[in-house]
């Protein structure tokens, strides 16, 4: 497990098959997962489970029982958030070791006063003016652009 990369945290996930995916991600190449509840699903349910499979490592995965509890926890560490409503690409920026990458609910975000606690605020760029992509998939393109930079 390698632990001096960008942990990734997700606020307030709502669809548990895209948390279970980013939870199997994260566990296959050893990134650090915070997950800031509540969700809009039951971590414990059994079927939540089934669709983790054995991908779920506690070692691998923090919860917070709140926003609150999460951003008191980060009082010295860089905040990313990922967000399209930043014209600003991940393309070029430099990740550091002690970054959180910070993606926001499938259905609604963030709140503003998160994007007011965060140091950089970053966009996956996309044509033709698209909405959004799928939460999984927008985690596995920064992973990868971290894993690639050469200081990691």
């Amino acid at each position: 497990m390698t632990h001096n990369r960008p942990k990734i945290a997700l606020y307030q996930p709502d669809i548990p098959q895209n948390t279970a995916s980013i939870i199997r991600t994260c566990s296959c190449l050893g990134i650090m997962l915070e997950i800031i509840e509540p969700c809009g699903f039951i971590v414990n349910d059994q079927k939540f489970k089934r669709v983790v499979m054995d991908y779920y490592d506690a070692k691998n995965i923090n919860f917070y029982k709140s926003p609150e509890k999460f951003f008191m926890s980060k009082i010295n560490t860089r905040l990313i958030l990922m967000t399209t409503k930043s014209k600003k690409s991940y393309e070029e920026f430099l990740f550091r070791q002690d970054d959180t990458v910070i993606f926001g609910r499938e259905s609604f975000g963030v709140p503003t006063g998160v994007h007011k606690k965060v140091n950089h605020r970053l966009t996956i760029p996309m044509i033709n003016k698209k909405r959004s992509l799928n939460l999984s998939s927008s985690v596995s393109i920064v992973i990868s652009k971290i894993l690639n930079q050469d200081n990691f």
